[in-house]
């Protein structure tokens, strides 16, 4: 059982909401789509669900084309960022309807309904309506609905987003222990990059409606295709300068020249973009490797137990200048305009060619999830 596109794109009035996409999804298999604002992932999943027809393109399921299949035949189940329940029926009603929709019998959807309320920690609320419930209960109520029936695809989008952090927490959770039993198509949308790391399974980053890079988010973190990719998994966003090789020296603008490593020795000469990670740009030298940047204050700003802290460099007699951005996971305070030294670990930069494609990756960047 698989559900596959083939060189799917969708165009609305002449815009284009995804470009010649190409995948497959495998039986219990657990998919993220991450990517921004626009990026194309609630219109991959309504071509999915059937709701919306594409443009050039197939669909298969089950080696079916049900390009052309009504969503009401299809067999899935989707979950929306808004907590979508029958606001006049209780819970229990809630998770039962498509099952009474269905004939199930009444044993059996008592079974089932008891079952998905326990795993989603919402079985003593069952008599209560929606409206009587929190917001992440209301949206358990909502999953669970989706969940009960047991349908080969259940699609999500965002579903998590409106939520608070610990609530976000919990059901990212336990919704990766659900589907480690299911034999279930489960496919989530995501704007953020620690949901699909969190999450597991395989990660589809898509941009601008095409798929950049398919593969498991821990690779794709260490190893980005290209600056697009590179930059999803990054928040604060990456800091990118370009910069001209020449013999082993990175000169970016006078009088800023970067001697090279044995991580960048062997570039040939020419332009590039490079990009580092905001945490891995330090405030005191770490190895011999690193290099001092004079800057200035331009901004630090708190979040919670952490600093996201702005600085620039000026080059060129002040002419020009380059900004820079710190993650310090601490709470620490400047005094804006003061003068203050970075370190940047030239082993931790990324290289791109000037259109953006990765050439070289840090040895040490990758992630642990547990």
């Amino acid at each position: 059982m698989a559900l596959e596109l083939q060189n799917v794109s969708l165009l609305v009035e002449e815009q284009s909401y995804l470009n010649d996409v190409s995948l497959k999804f495998e039986a219990g298999s657990f998919n993220v789509l991450l990517g921004r604002t626009l990026a194309g992932k609630t219109s991959l999943l309504r071509v999915l669900a059937g709701l919306d027809k594409p443009s050039r393109g197939r669909v298969f399921y089950n080696d079916q084309n049900v390009t052309g299949v009504a969503v009401q035949k299809r067999g899935l189940s989707m979950v929306y960022q808004q907590f979508i329940n029958y606001p006049h029926l209780t819970v229990w009603e809630n998770i039962a309807s498509p099952l009474q929709l269905a004939k199930v019998s009444s044993g059996e959807i008592n079974k089932r309904v008891k079952k998905i309320s326990e795993m989603l920690h919402i079985g003593e609320y069952m008599q209560r309506l929606p409206l009587e419930l929190s917001g992440g209960q209301q949206q358990r109520c909502a999953m669970a609905r989706a969940l009960v029936k047991d349908a080969g695809i259940i699609l999500f989008d965002e579903p998590l987003v409106n939520l608070d952090y610990k609530l976000r927490e919990e059901l990212r959770s336990e919704l990766k222990a659900l589907f480690k039993t299911r034999e279930t198509i489960a496919i989530y949308a995501t704007t953020e990059a620690h949901e699909a790391l969190a999450l597991g399974g395989t990660t589809t980053l898509l941009h601008q409606g095409r798929v950049l890079q398919t593969g498991g988010a821990q690779q794709q973190f260490a190893k980005p295709i290209n600056l697009f990719a590179a930059d999803l998994y990054n928040e604060p966003p990456l800091n990118v300068f370009s910069a001209y090789v020449s013999n082993g020296v990175l000169q970016i603008q006078n009088p800023i020249n970067l001697a090279s490593t044995a991580h960048l020795a062997d570039l040939p000469n020419g332009q590039y973009q490079f990009a580092i990670r905001p945490n891995h740009i330090a405030l005191h030298t770490i190895s011999a490797t690193n290099i001092a940047l004079k800057t200035k204050v331009a901004l630090a700003e708190i979040s919670a137990s952490e600093t996201y802290l702005h600085v620039k460099t000026s080059v060129d007699s002040e002419q020009i200048s380059l900004s820079w951005i710190v993650h310090i996971l601490s709470i620490m305070s400047f005094r804006t305009g003061s003068d203050l030294d970075i370190f940047l670990p030239l082993e931790d930069l990324f290289v791109f060619d000037i259109e953006g494609n990765a050439i070289r990756w840090p040895a040490t960047h990758s992630v642990t999830v547990l």
